[in-house]
């Protein structure tokens, strides 16, 4: 199974890039992560939606060829970021490559309280028209709160908590996935 990880941070030392790496070494015995950033992806414009960069086709491309998508968003002033929402605004116009494309969201944060706001509004979005796509959702929502600690300077995970939730869910979007196409 061939699943694209999309990160909604650019930072170098983003903890969602490093959860998404972190996902797609761990679990590759279970499906094959290509992980995706979104430093260059240029501004969404409607005037050159039907001739859009070279970039926005490579990254329309990946994602359509996938067979899921794997959201990892932060969280800014308690929403998704902008680059994320950019990425979208590309995937929901023209071809609408996510329509009906199952997901799943993750996410990281040094808070508390991970990054529950940012999902909340990107599970929002996931139901727009141009995206439409089925989504595994309710408890297996992924929030990892306090990243900071949860992780080595290597991008090793070190807590079993988290480690083993992680199993669960990816174990449950593999089969989610299936079933979506009908297999």
């Amino acid at each position: 199974m061939k699943i694209v990880g999309i990160v909604g941070s650019v930072r170098k030392q983003s903890f969602n890039k490093m959860l998404a790496n972190y996902v797609a070494t761990r679990f590759a015995d279970k499906f094959e992560l290509d992980v995706l950033t979104l430093e260059d992806l240029p501004l969404y414009n409607q005037d050159i939606e039907n001739e859009a960069p070279q970039a926005v086709k490579q990254f329309k491309a990946r994602v359509a060829e996938a067979d899921a998508v794997i959201w990892f968003t932060p969280e800014y002033n308690g929403t998704m970021p902008g680059v994320l929402v950019n990425a979208i605004d590309w995937l929901s116009r023209v071809d609408k490559v996510m329509v009906g494309k199952p997901s799943l969201v993750m996410g990281a944060s040094m808070g508390a309280l991970g990054t529950v706001k940012a999902q909340g509004h990107l599970y929002d979005v996931l139901r727009s028209p141009g995206i439409d796509s089925p989504f595994l959702a309710g408890s297996y929502q992924v929030v990892v709160g306090s990243v900071h600690t949860k992780f080595d300077e290597n991008g090793q995970l070190t807590d079993a908590a988290t480690e083993q939730f992680l199993h669960v869910v990816t174990d449950q979007f593999v089969t989610f996935v299936q079933k979506q196409q009908g297999k």
